[in-house]
């Protein structure tokens, strides 16, 4: 698979799990959003799809790029980075301080399996069990 087959294959991942407007908007140009779906709730999800190597692993400018227009352009109430490869400590450490969601190829796997929610369902989990404990 190609990375516009895997944009293509995240976002039907969006459309079966209840995003009922998903669209494909990676390319030139795309300021770091490959995917732009809306959860059957209104919640604007945001995706930057990096279909990467084993030994290719997201690294921390990919995350500041993305962090950079994923909220300010692209008014996303949750911001996703999905890989079929791995995330850098450094990368992981940015995307939690700006509350970006990293789906790692472990995470994707079971997301396409259905073992684990969709990215958007664990971002708003996770909000709620910090506000229960703030």
């Amino acid at each position: 698979m190609d990375a516009d087959g895997f944009e293509h294959t995240v976002a039907a991942l969006c459309a079966r799990d209840g995003c009922p407007h998903v669209e494909v908007v990676g390319g030139a140009g795309d300021l770091g959003a490959d995917v732009i779906a809306t959860t059957a709730e209104g919640l604007r999800v945001v995706l930057q799809c990096k279909h990467y190597g084993e030994g290719n692993r997201v690294g921390s400018q990919d995350l500041q790029r993305f962090g950079g227009t994923c909220f300010a352009v692209h008014e996303a109430d949750v911001a996703v980075v999905v890989t079929t490869s791995a995330f850098t400590a450094p990368a992981a450490e940015y995307a939690a301080a700006c509350d970006i969601v990293c789906v790692d190829g472990d995470g994707l796997a079971a997301w396409t399996e259905s073992r684990t929610p969709p990215p958007w369902e664990a971002a708003a989990t996770a909000r709620a069990e910090v506000s229960a404990q703030g």
